[in-house]
Parts: structure tokens; sequence; C-alpha cells
């Protein structure tokens, strides 16, 4: 059963949104309100903002954060197998790795916390992976990187990073490409709108990461839950 996922991206011990990964557009209510808001939706994707940048990190809060919710993906600067473990033990069921994930350090990460609690972020621009907050673009596409993570990951999260944060909409084609690349659950990000392309993404077999547009009110939690249950 596919999963609209309700996004806390946390900086400074607050909940906010960025736009393009970098600029933030706005600050949340704070997190126990959010984890209030989102108690009907199975899992929760947290990131870690600060760890993901190297300034600091919010241990505690999403301690806190996972101790209160049913499931939590956890991500964030997770570079080394330590920081991975730590998000295990800070209660994540599953640790979300990006650039590290294509480097040699990720065989280590998988032996640390084991395969079926990763999930490998594949961010990507123009049609290729971005790495290193998307500084970096590498000769792969997305559709060719998740075949070679299929017997080291439990899933992906896929962003279209053309489109994220900035709520014009998403590309679902570039979804249903992925879809076709693995059997492997996957996570649809970036961009996403309206219920019309959230429905179009379950239909799809797709999890769908909601941040921006549900912060800002353009969806509605109510009607997400209710094309979750329509999905089952």
């Amino acid at each position: 059963m596919a999963l609209v996922v309700p996004c806390i991206d946390i900086q400074g011990g607050k909940v906010v949104q960025l736009v393009q990964g970098v600029r933030k557009a706005l600050e949340g209510p704070s997190p126990d309100e959010m984890l209030e808001r989102f108690a009907a939706f199975p899992e929760i994707q947290i990131i870690d903002l600060d760890a993901a940048m190297g300034v600091g990190d919010n241990a505690a809060l999403i301690e806190r954060i996972t101790s209160m919710a049913p499931q939590c993906r956890v991500g964030g600067g997770v570079r080394t197998p330590e920081r991975a473990a730590r998000l295990r033990e800070l209660g994540a069921h599953r640790v979300i790795v990006g650039t590290a994930a294509f480097t040699p350090v990720f065989d280590d990460i998988v032996a640390a916390v084991g395969a079926e609690h990763l999930m490998v972020a594949l961010d990507s621009k123009d049609g290729r992976v971005v790495v290193d907050g998307w500084a970096t673009t590498l000769a792969t596409s997305s559709e060719d990187a998740v075949r070679q993570f299929t017997d080291r990951c439990a899933g992906f999260l896929c962003t279209y990073v053309d489109k994220e944060g900035m709520l014009e909409g998403t590309n679902i084609d570039w979804f249903a490409s992925l879809r076709r690349a693995t059997a492997l659950p996957i996570t649809a990000a970036g961009g996403v709108t309206t219920l019309a392309e959230v429905q179009a993404l379950l239909h799809l077999n797709l999890d769908v990461a909601i941040g921006m547009a549900v912060y800002t009110g353009l969806l509605d939690l109510d009607a997400l839950l209710r094309l979750c249950a329509g999905s089952e």
C-alpha cells in the first residue's frame, strides 16, 4: 500500500521549509504541533538540515519526535556508519543516505545498520543525479542509479530537484520511469503540489513525501488521508 509521508525538516530546533534546499521560505508550527497534525499518518519523514549542512544537529528533538510518532524515516548528514547507527539509536525506522551512498563508505554504512534499515536518496536535476547539496552532478541517471543499489537498501527517496519547494508541480513521467526501474519501494518528492499529482503517484505505487504544499495550505491533510484510504 502506497503512503503519503508528511515531512518535518528541522533547522535550529525549528520546523522549516526551504526552496531549492537553500532559501528558508517559512517556519512552521512547533514540532509537537506538527506531530499532532500528522498523527493519523503511519510514517513521518524527518530531515536534520543542520546535520546535512554540517553546522550541528538536532538529536534531542529527533529522539522526541521518533518517540511520539508511529514510524520515522530520518536523514541529514549521514556520512559515516556512526551517524547512521546514531539515528537508529534515536529511533529511526529507516535511515536516509544521500551523498555518502555514492562513496565507498556506503558499504560500511550498510554493514553497520543493515540494508533493511536504509533508504538511498536519489536527487535528480536535469536528468542526472546530484550530490553534495545538489552542487555536484554525477554522470549517472536516476534510473541507472536505482539498479545499482537494489541489494543494498530497502528503498529510495527520489527528489525531483528541478521543482523542489517551488509549488510548480512535479514530473509524473520521471517518477513512472523510476517505478519501472526497480521493484523496491520509492518515495516521490519534489514539487508535489496538487491532489491530482498525489493521486497519480499513489496510483504508480509510489509513496509521496509532502512538505511545502501542506505547510502553505495548498494540500489539505484530511483530503490526503482520504486519498490514502482509497489507494488501499
